[in-house]
């Protein structure tokens, strides 16, 4: 409880010291989508097929605490690789020392309850969660707090080995407010939520994994390079039923199972009015690889 105390007041004191140099990746990277000028993250387009986007949040000196400004340059990126028809899935990362530490406490320390309530504080940081597109975190170092929740926005978690997952809101007086309490529940259960929200106790990559938080650790300066080649994997695939199959699966995560079967019979029956389904059938009955057009 001391340490993560200290962490969130020493960067709400802005003395931390800048994140480690980010890993070397060895999957090829193409500039075509960073010519925005961003402030708070860096994109970039990766993979052999150039069809992996990436977007580092790219605060080292406040281990890439969760801004306003980030934020909306995260939600900006994010729309501009949903609209780009060669981007098949998107990797969301940090730095190796830290995914994202927190929000910005020097940010939300004058906030009152009235000015949350009226300027409906932290709903515009859903841009993650609404995305079509599938998202992977790759997670390095700390992700605590809106860092933890902002990677459980994404659809696939991967872990460096040294990476912590935390919510210690209750240590600053206040509870998570970005799906700590929700999201983190339903994947590892009320009595984990419940010993991680009320003691702000941190876990190891390993534990995460155990408890299905992430689905696979690797070492850290492979990180990157194995979340991009899931990416691609994804991409191999017709991204318009890579789309239906995500929200198949949010919908389980979201409704009852009865409710989660019928959509997932309808939506199963609804790829049979695709080009790509016939295609894919056609190609497995004639031993060839299918050619999608994401129709």
């Amino acid at each position: 409880m001391a340490n993560i105390a200290k962490i969130f007041a020493s960067r709400a004191q802005c003395v931390l010291q800048a994140a480690a140099r980010q890993p070397q990746v060895a999957t090829r990277f193409s500039s075509s989508s960073t010519n925005n000028n961003w402030e708070y993250i860096k994109t970039e387009v990766a993979g052999e097929g150039k069809n992996v986007g990436v977007i580092t949040l790219n605060r080292p000196k406040a281990l890439n605490a969760l801004c306003n400004g980030l934020m909306k340059e995260l939600s900006t990126a994010l729309q501009q690789f949903s609209k780009d028809k060669t981007i098949s899935a998107i990797v969301l990362t940090g730095s190796e020392k830290a995914f994202a530490a927190g929000a910005d406490i020097k940010e939300m320390v004058g906030n009152t309850y009235s000015q949350c309530i009226q300027g409906n504080f932290l709903n515009d940081w859903t841009e993650v969660a609404r995305t079509q597109k599938p998202i992977i975190a790759a997670v390095n170092g700390y992700a605590l707090g809106g860092g933890c929740e902002l990677a459980m926005m994404c659809d696939i978690i991967y872990a460096g080995d040294k990476a912590k997952f935390g919510q210690p809101e209750i240590a600053l007086g206040t509870i998570p407010g970005a799906g700590g309490t929700q999201r983190l529940t339903r994947v590892v259960g009320k009595s984990k939520a419940m010993e991680m929200c009320l003691t702000g106790n941190m876990i190891g990559a390993q534990e995460a994994e155990k408890l299905g938080l992430a689905s696979k650790v690797v070492p850290a300066d492979q990180l990157l390079g194995e979340a991009v080649k899931l990416g691609e994997k994804i991409g191999t695939h017709s991204n318009l039923i890579v789309q239906l199959c995500k929200e198949a699966v949010n919908t389980a995560y979201e409704t009852t199972l009865q409710e989660g079967l019928k959509f997932e019979r309808r939506t199963f029956h609804a790829t049979f009015s695709t080009a790509d389904r016939k295609e894919g059938m056609t190609a497995f009955a004639e031993k060839r690889p299918a050619k999608f057009t994401n129709e």
